[in-house]
């Protein structure tokens, strides 16, 4: 037993720190939401790679057609013209009204990966075809229902040139709900908070991240995505590298309207955790040995307690234990809630009872997700994203196992749609 007292005293001054940083979380958000927005809108790409149909993704587009920017043009990227991705954009297009300050838009064929996750591959394809008097790259994924001011608040702090780029964050919001989304909204809740005022701290999150293109130019970002799965850690290691700092904007919190099976649970954040074990090997060790000291820990206790009580033992100590280390975790994810409410309802979006309800009781669960996750990863390198089998040998060098799509990849076209374009 008087193992378990210390290491669920060590929980406890963990949870204490825990719940101090997410005041400071808090802190920061009010700070960045009360800040005036800089009148900096230079032109600007913004680049949406897509394969598949993700739930709500026509309203997800329309969000990112309709941004109040005065001048920007969108970028849709996909690997093949069959994707069924192109009809849902080409709705989207059409559904635009006739007259007002639209953007340029239009669709780029990118063909298929041969030594880079197919992400990447559709982001450099992209990147080549942009506007030449764009001076801001942005890139935002198909999941993420941005507010209509995303855009202007993303780009707003790159008027510092010392900054290296701007990012968000994306938040689960479940649709229809069950047990599997809640899970994975509170398991990917974790790490939006882990972003803040430390910009030597921050990272770029590949769905919402912008970047001056004279930026992404000196940092010869073509070529060190080469070969690479990860846009984000790459771009993120990248410029940590360089010494420059990223700023964290919360009014690009983007919500992503979702749910999930457990099925999809597990893969969705085993694929997030066997990146992290490649590109940041570290930081994977961490996840490993936290969440194995909170899981023996926590549901361990549990177990005795449980015991003690049915043999009619004394429990009352270890239960207060447990119950104060629960409590810490609750109030971190009350602080949190409270912290990421902010932008999402200032963007017209709203936390429900059941959403508050699975991040103060369902985060103890995610950490045994957590240590799966870990131990998956310490087991194998190989992933499915979006219909293709990935084997990371390296954080360089990316072999495609399997993809639904067996074509020899075309050279990358420039195949474009304008449609009801204004500039």
């Amino acid at each position: 037993m008087w193992g378990f007292y210390f290491f669920g005293a060590l929980l406890i001054w963990q949870g204490i720190a825990s719940l101090v940083g997410g005041f400071r979380y808090l802190a920061y958000v009010r700070r960045e939401m009360k800040r005036p927005l800089v009148d900096f809108t230079p032109r600007a790409s913004v680049i949406v790679p897509c394969r598949g149909v993700d739930q709500g993704l026509r309203d997800n587009l329309k969000a990112i057609l309709e941004q109040q920017y005065p001048v920007y043009e969108v970028v849709f990227v996909v690997d093949d013209a069959s994707d069924p991705a192109l009809r849902v954009v080409n709705q989207a297009l059409d559904a635009r009204p006739s007259a007002g300050n639209l953007p340029t838009a239009r669709v780029v064929v990118a063909g298929l990966a041969n030594d880079s996750g197919q992400k990447v591959h559709n982001l450099l394809a992209a990147v080549w075809t942009i506007d030449q008097s764009s001076q801001v790259l942005v890139f935002v994924d198909t999941d993420a229902r941005p507010r209509v001011d995303w855009l202007r608040s993303l780009v707003a702090p790159l008027a510092d040139a010392s900054i290296g780029a701007a990012t968000g964050y994306r938040w689960f919001l479940p649709v229809a709900g069950g047990l599997a989304s809640h899970l994975r909204a509170v398991w990917n809740a974790s790490i939006a908070s882990a972003l803040g005022a430390r910009r030597d701290r921050n990272f770029c999150w590949g769905g919402s991240t912008a970047i001056r293109r004279q930026t992404f130019d000196q940092l010869d970002m073509r070529q060190r995505w080469r070969g690479t799965l990860s846009d984000d850690f790459v771009l993120t290691r990248t410029l940590q590298a360089a010494k420059l700092p990223i700023h964290f904007v919360p009014q690009c919190l983007t919500s992503s309207h979702e749910d999930c099976s457990l099925k999809e649970l597990f893969e969705f954040t085993t694929r997030q955790v066997k990146i992290t074990r490649v590109y940041a090997p570290a930081l994977w060790r961490i996840i490993l040995a936290g969440n194995l000291l909170f899981v023996a820990t926590f549901f361990g206790g549990l177990a005795v307690v449980s015991k003690r009580a049915w043999q009619g033992e004394a429990f009352l100590i270890p239960l207060a234990l447990l119950l104060v280390i629960f409590l810490l975790g609750a109030g971190k994810a009350a602080l949190r809630l409270r912290a990421v409410s902010l932008p999402l309802t200032a963007g017209g979006e709203r936390l429900t009872v059941g959403d508050a309800l699975a991040h103060l009781t369902l985060w103890p669960l995610t950490a045994g997700i957590y240590l799966a996750n870990a131990i998956s990863a310490a087991c194998s390198r190989r992933i499915e994203w979006r219909g293709i089998n990935y084997e990371l040998k390296s954080p360089t060098e990316t072999v495609i196992i399997h993809s639904v799509t067996q074509k020899p990849s075309p050279t990358t076209s420039n195949r474009a749609r304008h449609a009801k374009q204004s500039r």
